[in-house]
């Protein structure tokens, strides 16, 4: 099994919403915002590369918004999904399967694209795409708090393909491929998955938005975007002490600058961020 991290560059959100109940003064000086209370943020998603499988993990926000969409979160940056894919040699064709953890239009808007016709089609014409029954109902019927995240152009037209696959939902971490588990979670949103991979001597958890950046390795430091935020304290304590306990490598979607790092104790007990870790070259 190889990694690949798969940058589709950066956007904004705000740093209260972002950091929750945590004040200013504190979150400030872990992620600088902007005039506008702004702060940046990266899209970065994955390639699990295996002998007969090559799976993109979440695809970012994509292209197809207009301006008025775009102004509100000003996606910025060099780097975006198909351009990062083939940097690394790989074709829109070669992928087989597209995994997305969660149907927000930030880690779901890159699954499909305008055609020369202007339709909305699959961007991965060869590739089965991957939720769960669960989360794509809540997506397709959303509440008021998450309207705005869930985007039908950015999932429907899979469906409509014929593309679109479900994961069954279990209490327990599934078991997906070889060496690869899936993990449902609530707090952020309903049936979140996320993925953990089995690189032999390391297990690399794509902690999706549970831990969207290592910010947000503290357990006050919770999205107000969370639907149920009690719920994501309780999964990610959960995930952290496995982390120490496993030496799990934690890979974090959102966080600016680090891609993957361990998670520690310092001498007060208390879980911090560890060495950070050159996930493409384990």
């Amino acid at each position: 099994m190889k990694i690949h991290i798969i940058d589709t560059g950066f956007f904004k959100l705000d740093g209260g919403a972002m950091f929750g109940v945590v004040p200013k003064q504190l979150w400030s000086r872990l992620n600088s915002p902007d005039e506008k209370n702004m702060c940046t943020w990266a899209m970065r998603c994955m390639l699990v590369e295996t002998e007969d499988r090559k799976i993109l993990v979440d695809t970012g926000l994509g292209d197809k918004q207009d301006a008025k969409f775009r102004s509100h979160f000003e996606p910025h940056g060099e780097a975006n999904l198909l351009k990062s894919l083939a940097v690394k040699g790989f074709l829109p064709e070669d992928i087989t399967d597209v995994f997305l953890t969660h149907l927000h239009f930030d880690h779901a808007g890159g699954a499909v694209s305008f055609n020369e016709d202007q339709q909305l089609v699959p961007t991965f014409p060869n590739a089965t795409y991957w939720t769960n029954e669960r989360h794509y109902n809540w997506a397709f019927t959303p509440n008021p708090r998450e309207k705005a995240s869930f985007l039908k152009e950015n999932f429907v037209p899979l469906r409509e393909a014929g593309v679109l696959q479900n994961i069954p939902v279990s209490e327990a971490d599934y078991q997906w491929l070889p060496g690869i588990r899936i993990r449902f979670v609530y707090g952020h949103t309903e049936a979140m998955m996320m993925l953990l991979l089995d690189l032999g001597q390391q297990t690399l958890v794509y902690c999706a938005d549970l831990i969207p950046s290592s910010y947000h390795i503290g357990l006050p430091y919770v999205m107000s975007y969370d639907v149920q935020p009690l719920l994501t304290l309780q999964e990610k304590a959960r995930l952290l002490k496995e982390a120490i306990e496993n030496d799990y490598l934690l890979f974090f979607e959102h966080d600016p600058k680090l891609a993957c790092a361990r998670v520690t104790r310092n001498e007060k007990g208390r879980i911090i961020l560890g060495e950070p870790v050159e996930v493409e070259k384990l």
